[in-house]
């Protein structure tokens, strides 16, 4: 942060503590955070990124949220009815919840929130004018706007084209939040950068890459388990610090209150391989660990329909079979993460997710005698004439994709590391433009359909997220069947049975299952442990 900044940073905060509340003696808390990759927007149709989703969380709310558990619970939404035939969702909403104030309002007051609020949000997430990124949350479930209905003021509904079991999860995502169409028709693209929600913190200050303020929402509804008004806290500042190591100083300095993950440059200096908390800093902060939806893949193009496919060697099965079974993940886990992970060994959907059975989905282990026989069968004994293969990724996950492309070359498979910058290779993967790659599955909401919708045939670009290019006739048919069961023990079957099918197939290689990690100062209490590692600063309190 260069040194201007800085003061009128300090100038806004000591504006806030000193015209904040002047009635009340209490010290103002600040709870600080690095957003290390950046931010492109605070609109929340384009929550696509985990840093979005995380500030996001603070200033929107939908109709429904998650607990730590990953239930579905009300939010605006007080209750809600489902159709016998589950297309109909008809949600009775709060009359308590307030937009922020803004000068767009009638007279620069937050009015209440609304039916007809949800229908114009919801309809900008299908409005091809918007390209939301989250487009596909409804483009395949509803009947355009025409899906969306406010059947009074305090009643909104949504019709579905047919079942869809997962719908209540999926309305979990920070793109289903609700936003004033008055503010985001005045700022138009704008609005990234003047975002107007209902939730507990409220927009002040951004400096794009250096600084963020978000100040409490002293009109925000809900409440603590004790009838407190929530939140607690009184601002947010996020810094933008690029650099890990850097972060981790300023954490450690006492300058950050919270940081996430430990990057492999600091991580021996604070993790055993064992993951423990080294003897240097045991008592020196929180470290809060448990299962992270994220899933740490490599990607094979597999369609065979694409000119960048028909030379590729990974259009062959047994290569991608052979490929996985060279990896040994459990090794990989303990010595460049730390056991910050679980090993890769059962399907896409990880650890955490309900429904996950590593006895029921068959991946691969580390088998490199099966890996070379393969390679033999399929026509490369020893990898004798195997095209050199390039695997692209970016430079946080180097260590690791040079750990693999050593794996492989044990078998005889050559690659070669391509580094590329992390929004350059989310492109050239959108775009089909790399035959292997790296890449990470983050849930957008806690239900394995969002995991398997990777794989599903209709999915595939320019439509959605089927990156790999996979058609599969027998995966495709269980997807729609699992639409139609509302049971979810059944359902999470059908889940397996496509799992199970991709794993076969091996259109990606499971490296592992994520962690989440995240560290705390020792006065800070009430923060949120999920499986989404969604970021919930409502409850927190800072002594």
């Amino acid at each position: 942060m260069n040194k201007l900044t800085g003061f009128l940073l300090c100038l806004l905060l000591l504006q806030f503590i000193s015209c904040t509340n002047t009635t009340s003696n209490s010290k103002k808390t600040v709870f600080n955070i690095n957003l290390d990759e950046g931010l492109s927007s605070l609109d929340p149709a384009f929550s696509r990124n985990q840093n979005a989703i995380w500030m996001n969380n603070e200033l929107y709310n939908g109709l429904v949220q998650i607990d730590d558990s990953l239930k579905t619970i009300p939010c605006i939404a007080k209750s809600w009815d489902i159709s016998p035939d589950g297309t109909v969702y008809t949600f009775h909403l709060r009359n308590d919840v307030y937009f922020h104030d803004d000068p767009h309002f009638k007279n620069g007051k937050g009015r209440k929130a609304i039916a007809a609020d949800f229908v114009y949000s919801f309809s900008r997430l299908v409005d091809p004018k918007v390209a939301s990124s989250g487009s596909w949350i409804f483009s395949d479930k509803v009947n355009g706007c025409n899906g969306f209905i406010a059947i009074n003021d305090s009643t909104f509904q949504v019709k579905l084209k047919q079942p869809y079991p997962p719908f209540l999860s999926m309305l979990t995502s920070q793109y289903c939040s609700v936003v004033p169409h008055e503010v985001v028709d005045f700022y138009g693209k704008d609005f990234r950068e003047h975002p107007v929600g209902t939730g507990p913190f409220r927009f002040k200050y951004w400096k794009e890459g250096e600084v963020m303020v978000l100040l409490k929402n002293e009109h925000y509804w809900e409440k603590d388990k004790d009838g407190n008004p929530l939140p607690h806290l009184d601002a947010i500042r996020a810094t933008f610090i690029g650099d890990k190591q850097t972060a981790f100083m300023e954490f450690i300095s006492g300058k950050l209150d919270f940081l996430n993950d430990i990057d492999g440059s600091y991580r021996d200096d604070i993790l055993t391989k064992s993951g423990k908390i080294t003897t240097k800093y045991k008592g020196k902060f929180i470290l809060s660990t448990g299962p992270f939806l994220n899933t740490i893949y490599l990607g094979m193009l597999v369609d065979s329909s694409l000119a960048i496919v028909k030379n590729s060697p990974l259009r062959k099965l047994k290569i991608r079979q052979a490929i996985n079974y060279a990896i040994d993940r459990k090794k990989m886990i303990k010595y460049l993460r730390n056991s910050m992970g679980t090993a890769g060994s059962a399907g896409f959907i990880p650890v955490g997710m309900p429904g996950f059975d590593a006895d029921r989905v068959h991946g691969y282990s580390y088998n490199p005698e099966k890996a070379r026989q393969l390679l033999k069968e399929a026509g490369y004994p020893n990898g004798d004439n195997l095209p050199e293969i390039v695997l692209h990724t970016t430079v946080g996950y180097r260590s690791l994709i040079e750990y693999v492309q050593g794996q492989l070359s044990q078998i005889g498979i050559k690659t070669s590391v391509e580094i590329t910058q992390g929004a350059s290779l989310r492109e050239l993967v959108a775009k089909n433009g790399v035959n292997f790659f790296y890449g990470s599955w983050l849930a957008d909401y806690p239900d394995a359909e969002n995991y398997l919708s990777v794989f599903y045939s209709k999915n595939k670009i320019p439509w959605g997220p089927n990156y790999t290019g996979f058609n599969n006739k027998q995966f495709d048919t269980l997807f729609v069947q699992a639409y139609h069961e509302p049971n979810d023990e059944k359902r999470y079957a059908l889940y397996r049975q496509m799992d199970n099918i991709v794993m076969q197939q091996s259109p990606v290689v499971i490296l592992y299952y994520d962690k989440r990690v995240n560290l705390y100062q020792n006065n800070i209490s009430g923060y949120s442990v999920n499986a989404q590692n969604l970021l919930v600063f409502k409850r927190v309190t800072k002594i």
